[in-house]
């Protein structure tokens, strides 16, 4: 999605919350990222869910943006023989995730059980813990920050899209945005950090 699209869908979520909700955790993921101890994005799904789309655009923001941390390594739960080097990374990346590792779990229905004892290890090591999820109750003590979206939102009906999508459209662009502008709107908005909409 393109930046003239992104700003339309802000337009028109304006008033709904998701804007400001998805620009205080893309902060927060900037934040993260940015660190100077930084050893890298780990992006990581549920086993039903892989979160490529949001790996191509947090990609492009990197690129765009100019900071390289931004751009992630998708981790997936199964690995295709013969996949490209940049598919090709497993769930082994979360238990070698240390200090300075940032973990961002996207879960758009609950995640398994396995998933979450792999993640809940990676913050024992020192890695920050992200979640983009739909409310799932295993996820409140887990993620330092947390972007809850609920699954049936009517701002996202009335857009005919799936919030999920929106969400990380909103998030991948905010990310992208430069540090200084994104602390002044962060400092701007009202609620705490952690958003549930």
């Amino acid at each position: 999605m393109d930046a003239v699209r992104v700003s339309a869908l802000r337009e028109q979520l304006a008033g709904t919350g998701w804007p400001e909700s998805a620009l205080v955790f893309a902060g927060a993921l900037r934040r993260s990222v940015g660190r100077r101890t930084a050893r890298g994005l780990l992006l990581v799904g549920t086993e039903a869910y892989e979160p490529w789309h949001l790996a191509a655009h947090l990609d492009e923001e990197a690129t765009r943006s100019g900071v390289a941390r931004l751009a992630p390594t998708l981790l997936r739960h199964r690995v295709e023989p013969g996949a490209p080097a940049h598919l090709s990374y497993g769930l082994r990346g979360l238990t070698e995730a240390r200090r300075g590792a940032t973990v961002l779990l996207v879960a758009p229905a609950a995640a398994e059980a396995p998933l979450l004892e792999r993640v809940q290890d990676a913050r024992r090591s020192g890695a920050t813990v992200l979640a983009l999820d739909s409310g799932d109750s295993e996820l409140t003590g887990l993620a330092h920050e947390r972007l809850t979206v609920p699954v049936a939102d009517p701002a996202a009906a009335l857009l005919a899209a799936e919030p999920f999508e929106l969400v990380q459209h909103l998030v991948s662009s905010a990310t992208g945005s430069p540090g200084s502008r994104l602390a002044r709107l962060a400092e701007r908005l009202a609620g705490p950090p952690v958003a549930h909409w």
